[in-house]
């Protein structure tokens, strides 16, 4: 790969990002109902489309089910997705964790999760065509990577890496648990650290792709279809744009050449393709030294542990030095 970019006009970077969003039709640490599904869909729609994001959201059709039946309602919610010119992919059926799980049943649970989105897709004369992991985790062992690769391929998907993953769940959480006791004073605090926190991840790993491969690859962000989103992805969108973002379509960021590289590593922790192709050239903790911390008080107010950014690197890093496969 080339040192230098194939993509600068003078000193200024061409930057580019895919948008994707995962938990489709919605995700919600205190509400499940429709109306709030309703809400966080029409949210991210009205935001996404305003700022002409092309963005792919990958579904989980076990969220699709009311009392064990596939609601016709909550269809609705994916089908609106479509209508808007979004994208919709495959993100298992439970949103199982490959590394908990049998590669039989994580198999079986890809196929659980086609039949409505590739319907909807069809109807659309759109073929279903991409697959992304749940938690980035794509296996802790050589031979069952490969077969569930071998897999997805047979089916016709491209698997959906991530650049840039935010800690995004977390804050959500932390407000969604602020508003359903009341306290807007901290769920305002929360929502108002979120948007600064992702914006310094873009200015983190921007400098990162620039050590690593000589130029700013195509960033893929993962995010969550979840209310802190549907609220305030507006001002993402122009905090990025502000940055000198376009947002393209996932298949024109695939066609960046990093993406060709083959990530012969199996990780633990779910981490970016970034940090996969850092410790592929054989990159230790000081290289990636300096990535900006969800704020602790996010963590507290959230609830969740979450996997911590320090914690996920010094797994990954530990797995790559003792040849782990």
């Amino acid at each position: 790969m080339s040192a230098v970019s194939i993509r600068e006009t003078g000193a200024s970077p061409v930057r580019e990002v895919a948008v994707t969003f995962d938990d489709l039709p919605a995700v919600s640490a205190t509400r499940g109902d429709l109306a709030h599904h309703q809400a966080i869909t029409s949210g991210l729609i009205r935001n996404l489309t305003a700022h002409g994001v092309p963005a792919v959201g990958f579904v989980n059709e076990k969220k699709l089910l009311t009392e064990g039946v596939t609601d016709p309602a909550r269809v609705e919610l994916l089908r609106q997705w479509l209508d808007a010119g979004l994208e919709l992919g495959n993100h298992t059926f439970a949103h199982l964790d490959l590394h908990a799980t049998p590669i039989e049943r994580f198999e079986d649970d890809v196929v659980l999760g086609e039949p409505v989105t590739r319907g909807l897709l069809q109807a659309q004369g759109m073929p279903l065509r991409y697959f992304r992991h749940p938690y980035l985790r794509t296996g802790m062992e050589t031979a069952v990577r490969r077969r569930l690769e071998g897999f997805l391929d047979g089916r016709g998907y491209r698997i959906a890496p991530a650049t840039i993953a935010p800690d995004d769940y977390l804050f959500a959480a932390a407000c969604d648990r602020a508003l359903a006791r009341g306290d807007r004073r901290v769920a305002q605090r929360v929502a108002d650290a979120y948007v600064p926190n992702v914006v310094s991840l873009f200015e983190y790993w921007e400098g990162v792709s620039r050590r690593l491969l000589g130029y700013e690859v195509r960033q893929i962000v993962v995010l969550h279809a979840n209310a802190l989103n549907a609220e305030r992805f507006d001002e993402l969108g122009r905090a990025l744009k502000g940055r000198g973002y376009t947002f393209v379509t996932l298949e024109r960021a695939l066609a960046d050449e990093a993406y060709a590289v083959l990530d012969e590593g199996t990780h633990a922790a779910g981490i970016s393709w970034l940090e996969r192709w850092a410790l592929t050239r054989g990159h230790d903790e000081d290289f990636l030294a300096g990535e900006p911390e969800t704020p602790g008080f996010v963590r507290l107010q959230s609830g969740m542990r979450g996997e911590g950014r320090l914690v996920r690197w010094w797994t990954a890093l530990h797995m790559a030095r003792s040849g782990a496969r």
